[in-house]
């Protein structure tokens, strides 16, 4: 992320050879953590409530989801958070099932973006002969060709560790929405009551990379996985 990209510079990495990335990451993370917002926003529509509809929440407007601390820990570290999208349960049929499903719909967006952005990578280097670095000589095309190369391995890295952060079972990430379908009342009732402690824990643990070789392992698991998958379409 950013602050791996900024840590380069001490390996010799110019400023011009960073600064792609830099503007790839912030274009992505953007993108994907409106996609995320929205994706709950409008699972929560589709299964009864109408809260976050109503407060403007299904849309890819930027501004209606980000949260400034959460979206800058997206750019400098690939974990971050956006502004929660308000959900009433009580407008769902089943309650535990809805708050599931509207939780899901958040890191799945982020996959199928993923999946879709490797696909295409994938595509494009295969059809197209795409050069390895930007050296003197290159053409406009060329030059394009490489950046949009680029852009869609961010896309699918980003994305991956985003839903992947945010499926970890606890509170108040997606994954403990998920959980809480299958806990007993006296368990949701204890998280519920001592959830800010959590929350505090989790920020404390995150900082100081306590997920980080796990959320990195998973995603990478996932990413072969993905390419895996694509090699069995026919003609790739």
């Amino acid at each position: 992320m950013i602050y791996n990209l900024i840590t380069s510079l001490s390996r010799g990495q110019s400023i011009k050879d960073i600064l792609p990335g830099i503007l790839f990451t912030v274009i992505v993370v953007i993108f994907s953590l409106s996609l995320h917002e929205t994706s709950h926003a409008f699972a929560a529509y589709k299964l009864g409530d109408h809260t976050a509809r109503n407060m403007g929440r299904i849309s890819l407007n930027p501004a209606k989801h980000l949260d400034p601390m959460g979206t800058v820990c997206m750019m400098l570290f690939g974990f971050g958070w956006a502004k929660p999208v308000p959900v009433n349960s009580r407008n769902f049929k089943n309650p535990r099932s809805g708050m599931a499903l509207t939780a899901i719909a958040g890191p799945l967006s982020n996959l199928i973006l993923s999946f879709v952005s490797i696909l295409l990578w994938v595509l494009l280097i295969r059809f197209v002969p795409i050069p390895a670095a930007i050296v003197p000589g290159l053409s406009f095309g060329e030059k394009i060709l490489f950046f949009l190369a680029m852009l869609l391995e961010y896309f699918h890295i980003l994305n991956l560790y985003l839903a992947v952060f945010n499926l970890l079972p606890i509170p108040p990430l997606d994954g403990s929405k998920i959980l809480f379908m299958f806990l007993p009342s006296k368990a949701l009732m204890f998280i519920h009551n001592n959830e800010h402690i959590i929350r505090m824990a989790l920020f404390f643990l995150l900082f100081m990379g306590a997920f980080s070789g796990v959320i990195t392992l998973i995603s990478s698991l996932i990413s072969n996985g993905m390419i895996f998958l694509i090699t069995l379409i026919p003609g790739i």
